[in-house]
């Protein structure tokens, strides 16, 4: 995620990150502009029409469904923008259980058991890193810490991570009933903070796996695509040349919102715009580390 100052205009105007739907746009944008250039060229200098052609109309066809495009674009990226800020309050849900877990496991477990102690301040972050490599599709062995009780080796890189981890952290706690350092209305107290894990996974899962219908993403495309490629011959006759920049200027914009939406729809990858699922795995790290 891109750490930067929302009031830093200036930086914002002349500066092209390599995140820039600018960047990404270029090739297509390139060939917008020799497209425009050519229907400008064959309808100026040979087919210019008279003053009553219908080809003058073709302007009133984009006013009309220029409002319907405006509000497909908007519900767009206010869906793409939900589903990146419920996958924000899921992290957030995560940092904010696994700090009260290890909050209540501090005052809970002996002074003196240092193995329990040692498992939880390693497992409680290693779910984090779990469901973030999950969410990712890879598999970083070197991010999980040891402690007695679980190797990282010994993972099934086959099956759901967070869900070996959440075996490991529920068994642990079994295994502290069974002993007597755990009583009932203990279980009561953590139970909350351990089902919360799992609703938490099944929430980011959602969101990851589910993407915009398809018949949905395909129309807006062709409806976008469409619309930019016949302003040239609706504006032609009153802008002339100056129609190519005009439509490089409107397909940018339309296009651009429908890549920031494609971006941020899924926001658990390594795109500049994702959430910094690594760093709030971290930061659960440390106060989990502190608390225990």
């Amino acid at each position: 995620m891109i750490e930067y100052d929302p009031k830093d205009w200036l930086r914002f105007i002349f500066s092209i990150h390599k995140s820039d739907t600018v960047r990404k746009l270029a090739p297509v944008l390139c060939g917008m502009g020799g497209y425009c250039f050519l229907v400008a060229y064959v309808v100026i200098e040979y087919f210019y029409p008279g003053p009553d052609s219908d080809l003058r109309n073709i302007a009133i066809m984009h006013s009309l469904l220029g409002f319907v495009i405006s509000l497909l674009l908007v519900f767009r990226t206010n869906t793409a923008y939900d589903r990146w800020w419920e996958g924000r309050k899921a992290w957030g849900s995560l940092t904010n259980n696994s700090r009260n877990l290890a909050l209540k496991l501090a005052h809970i477990l002996e002074p003196d058991d240092d193995e329990s102690r040692q498992f939880f301040r390693a497992m409680i972050p290693n779910y984090a890193f779990a469901l973030k490599n999950h969410l990712r599709g890879v598999a970083k062995l070197d991010e999980l810490t040891p402690c007695p009780g679980f190797d990282p080796q010994s993972l099934d890189l086959t099956k759901h991570q967070p869900n070996q981890m959440a075996m490991r952290l529920f068994g642990k706690m079994d295994e502290l009933y069974q002993r007597g350092t755990l009583r009932p209305e203990h279980l009561l107290v953590l139970n909350d903070e351990f089902s919360t894990f799992t609703d938490i996974c099944g929430i980011c899962e959602r969101i990851h796996t589910t993407p915009i219908p398809f018949s949905y993403s395909s129309f807006l495309k062709k409806f976008v695509t469409i619309y930019c490629l016949t302003l040239p011959l609706g504006y032609v006759l009153s802008l002339h040349y100056w129609v190519i920049p005009v439509v490089m200027i409107v397909f940018y914009v339309l296009a651009s919102l429908e890549l920031i939406a494609e971006e941020i729809e899924d926001p658990f990858g390594t795109d500049a715009n994702d959430l910094p699922t690594e760093r709030m795995a971290t930061n659960i790290q440390k106060a989990v580390g502190d608390l225990l």
